[in-house]
């Protein structure tokens, strides 16, 4: 059964408005602690003017607008207005270098880039190279500081006027998404009105979300996951999005409070566990929390005890839209498990000549689909990696997995992050996932660095727990129990902290160029 029929996001926008329209829908908080809400009358209001902008600044049905923004209400009213006149709203990370912000700008074929005064010099570097560009939008910028031919946001969005409701269907394109492979360049996956639908239905059923809940979320709108399980999911069940302008670790709890949320995403809940305890730990409404990162099972019980809560633990990908397996609320939880499929997945485990691969052993996760309804409808303008990662209605995940007795998935790895060590394969979450049960370890982060005799060894980042004392002998020692010679560590590093993208995952790619600049 479909649960989403033909609707799109506009149907779902203007339903909100029309069945709860004094309702507080919308709540934002900057990191000058500054409140705006909209009921979902007024934030839908606030998108038709905004739509109506586009059109008159010559955005129409399939353009793509670009959006270097935070989150903020300029963010979500802008990709919903692209949304509601069939444009294709691109938000993209605001860290990226001009070269990356070139590419992006570039590769998407961009028309318009909507962006705030503190990116303005990378912008108007790059934009001399993306000749589709025609018009540049600023968001409230400074007496004196916008550049010529460029337009205010608030110009934009003080239009008048009812926008041109150009037909939609749910397989029209709603949004472009950058996500990072193994290759040189960044892969822009396209999705549609139904992709993201379907993905808000589902995972608004798995949190059980009600009109009576406040969803905080303090991921990046840029990523699928606070898309998904911030905003979109809340909008679907008619709750209260509730959405910080950045996470913030030592606000985060005062920030819960001061929302009364009871449903939210923990990012770095290992950190947040560091925090010193407090009397008002437990002094929260939250039931029920999304784990942005997962956690070893001692650490996870450690959480659940500490703050008084439930964790929702998961796996998905953007070109999945996000949740692919989840906790099962009625079931047992089963970790270090990222669960079971969720309401509508079929997931399987298999080799490389795809086939399924025997209960317990490691296989690629395949997730199947309709693209463009369930899975994403491809990469843009890169048919070769589609057609690789898109294959007779399975979408190949570069993921392996190993499904346990019960059903239940537990993540190995990425294809990718295989060391090869004399020839044999060492998958770098499953040493991970060893050191980080260790008690004298917060996390481990495991790549392969080259060397002269087996091809490449393994090296691991480690945080020592707080309060603890490790080193290279007992942490080799306790490997050696858990694991086969060939995948122990030959070097540990130990460090204070590890980077980290802007979602929260250990930047790999950093850690790697590291050892490389040492190495040189």
């Amino acid at each position: 059964m479909d649960v989403i029929g033909r609707r799109t996001l506009r149907d779902l926008l203007e339903q909100r408005a029309h069945e709860a329209p004094d309702k507080i829908g919308w709540v934002f908080e900057g990191d000058d602690r500054r409140l705006t809400q909209f009921t979902f009358a007024e934030f839908d209001a606030a998108v038709d003017r905004v739509a109506r902008g586009l059109q008159l600044n010559g955005v129409g049905k399939g353009d793509k607008v670009a959006l270097r923004l935070p989150n903020s209400p300029e963010m979500l009213l802008t990709w919903f207005a692209c949304a509601k006149i069939g444009a294709v709203g691109v938000p993209t990370i605001t860290s990226l270098s001009a070269e990356e912000t070139e590419f992006v700008i570039g590769h998407c074929d961009a028309v318009m880039v909507v962006t705030e005064a503190e990116h303005l010099p990378v912008i108007e570097a790059v934009l001399p190279h993306c000749p589709l560009v025609r018009r540049l939008v600023v968001v409230a910028p400074p007496a004196g500081a916008l550049p010529p031919g460029a337009l205010a946001w608030e110009a934009l969005a003080a239009t008048d006027g009812a926008f041109e409701r150009e037909p939609l269907d749910l397989r029209d394109e709603v949004q472009m998404l950058f996500t990072s492979g193994t290759t040189s360049k960044p892969k822009a996956v396209v999705l549609t009105h139904g992709n993201v639908l379907h993905a808000a239905e589902r995972v608004a059923r798995a949190m059980q979300l009600t009109p009576a809940d406040r969803n905080l979320g303090g991921l990046p709108f840029f990523h699928a996951n606070c898309q998904i399980n911030a905003v979109l999911s809340s909008v679907m069940a008619g709750a209260t999005v509730i959405l910080m302008e950045r996470f913030s670790v030592s606000r985060f709890w005062q920030q819960v409070r001061r929302h009364d949320a009871t449903v939210t995403t923990v990012i770095l809940p290992a950190v947040l566990l560091e925090q010193p305890p407090s009397e008002q730990d437990r002094n929260h409404r939250v039931r029920l929390a999304f784990a942005g990162t997962p956690l070893p099972a001692r650490l996870e019980a450690e959480f659940e005890s500490r703050f008084g809560l439930r964790l929702l633990l998961g796996y998905g990908l953007t070109e999945a839209i996000v949740d692919v397996t989840m906790s099962p609320t009625y079931a047992p939880r089963r970790s270090p498990s990222v669960g079971l499929p969720s309401v509508g997945r079929v997931v399987r485990l298999v080799d490389e000549a795809g086939a399924d691969v025997p209960l317990g052993e490691t296989g690629e996760v395949v997730v199947g689909g309709e693209p463009g309804v369930t899975i994403m409808k491809g990469y843009y303008k890169d048919p070769e990696a589609t057609a690789q990662a898109i294959r007779d209605g399975w979408l190949h995940t570069g993921d392996l997995g190993r499904f346990d007795d019960h059903g239940y998935l537990h993540f190995v790895g990425r294809l990718k992050d295989m060391i090869k060590r004399g020839g044999e394969n060492v998958a770098a979450a499953e040493v991970e996932g060893v050191l980080n049960r260790h008690d004298g370890v917060l996390e481990a982060a495991v790549v392969g660095v080259p060397d002269d005799i087996l091809g490449e060894a393994v090296h691991a980042f480690v945080i020592p727990a707080a309060g603890e004392v490790v080193d290279a002998e007992q942490l080799k020692a306790y490997c050696a129990e858990h694991l086969a010679p060939f995948k122990i560590p030959a070097r540990f590093e130990f460090r204070d902290e590890l980077p980290r993208t802007s979602i929260g995952k250990v930047a790999k790619a950093k850690l790697r160029a590291e050892l490389d600049a040492v190495s040189a």
